[in-house]
């Protein structure tokens, strides 16, 4: 136990120390947790064995939570407002558009089967909310007109989408039937939204009301309601995911004491769940692995980057966006986390696959952040 422990605390310093020289390099710090994990992992210097999908899919579904829920509370919805409505069409039918071609793109090109093209293409729709969160916030990113809470809004709603059709991919690739799967949608939607809605009013009036007698409960009562979102809705059926960050946005919007502790608190947590999420990413992959999967994922990031995004975008933003701000919208489409923790997903779902999913996710994911990551300040300015 105690060398567990300690095993902890090395690994959080070394972080710590790694995001003074990311700083200073100008990498994203994200990519360096992740190569910290690589170098911990079964085929790093440290040799540590760890292939557990469903452990690491429970860790990494715990800190999606945080991010998640965060990324909701932090958004200022008077000043997101205005782009509210283009973000949530790129969160939803961009995702639905994006999957769609990059499904294509592998069944045809790479000659996977149907079901299995859809699924890395449901996997990778997402742009990841903690990277982009990440990188605008460490690199004071201030972007004129609406850019910055368009992207914002669609890193952090796109996420329950993304997941959703993950969902639905391996429940075709298990046999199911399609009036199940339509009914399922229906109810993932739903249920999330009432039960995310409901809780994020409930909350701030139990808070406004109750008075707590230790400073620091209210920070406590604000991460107990976003446990409470996402776990109810998964009980009932619903998307969790567009729970907690729908809680998050009703929460973080309405007039509470001490919202400021509250603020502190959760720039910690969320902190925390990146490292932990970010370095058990690495920790889980074999570099090995990922090289042999390498022609498979550079085709399809440059088909992703190159292609179905700058389609999608330049689709649905019409006329709502300059060709320049397009081009950029286009270009900060990272994929990070969510992918590869939608990758664990899939391969703890128990479906034969041609291919080595996690991996090719894994490797894309790092090229996302390593190369978009990195020059997204610079096609800022």
């Amino acid at each position: 136990m105690e060398l567990y422990l300690l095993l902890c605390a090395v690994v959080l310093l070394l972080c710590i120390f790694s995001n003074k020289i990311s700083d200073k390099i100008g990498v994203p710090s994200l990519l360096i947790f992740m190569f910290l994990g690589m170098v911990f992992g079964s085929e790093g210097i440290f040799k540590i064995e760890f292939s557990d999908f469903q452990a690491a899919e429970n860790i990494c579904t715990a800190a999606l939570i945080f991010i998640m829920f965060y990324g909701g509370y932090s958004t200022n919805w008077e000043r997101a407002k205005p782009a509210a409505g283009r973000a949530a069409v790129l969160s939803t039918l961009g995702v639905a558009m994006t999957a769609a071609l990059v499904g294509a793109f592998c069944h045809f090109i790479l000659k996977l089967s149907l079901p299995e093209s859809f699924l890395i293409g449901s996997v990778v729709s997402c742009t990841d909310a903690a990277s982009v969160f990440s990188i605008f916030r460490s690199k004071n990113l201030n972007l004129e007109g609406n850019l910055a809470p368009l992207l914002e809004i669609e890193s952090g709603s796109n996420d329950p989408f993304s997941y959703m059709l993950t969902v639905i991919a391996l429940t075709v690739m298990k046999g199911g039937e399609l009036d199940f799967i339509w009914k399922m949608v229906f109810l993932q939607l739903a249920v999330g939204a009432g039960v995310g809605a409901a809780v994020g009013i409930a909350g701030p009036k139990i808070i406004r009301k109750f008075k707590f007698c230790t400073d620091g409960f209210d920070a406590v009562f604000v991460l107990a309601a976003a446990l409470i979102s996402y776990a109810l809705a998964g009980i009932m059926g619903g998307n969790g995911f567009l729970s907690v960050y729908l809680t998050g946005i009703l929460m973080g919007n309405a007039k509470t004491k001490n919202k400021a502790n509250v603020v502190r608190f959760f720039d910690n947590v969320t902190i925390l769940a990146q490292i932990a999420t970010f370095f058990l990413i690495g920790l889980l992959s074999y570099p090995s692995q990922m090289v042999s999967s390498l022609p498979a994922t550079l085709v399809i990031i440059l088909f992703l980057t190159l292609a179905a995004r700058p389609v999608m975008v330049f689709i649905l933003t019409g006329r709502y966006l300059k060709f320049r701000e397009k081009i950029f919208v286009s270009f900060a489409g990272l994929r990070g986390a969510s992918s590869i923790v939608f990758a664990i997903f899939a391969s703890a779902g128990g479906v034969y696959m041609q291919s080595n999913v996690f991996h090719i996710v894994f490797g894309l994911a790092l090229i996302s952040v390593a190369v978009q990551g990195t020059f997204l300040p610079w096609a800022a300015r």
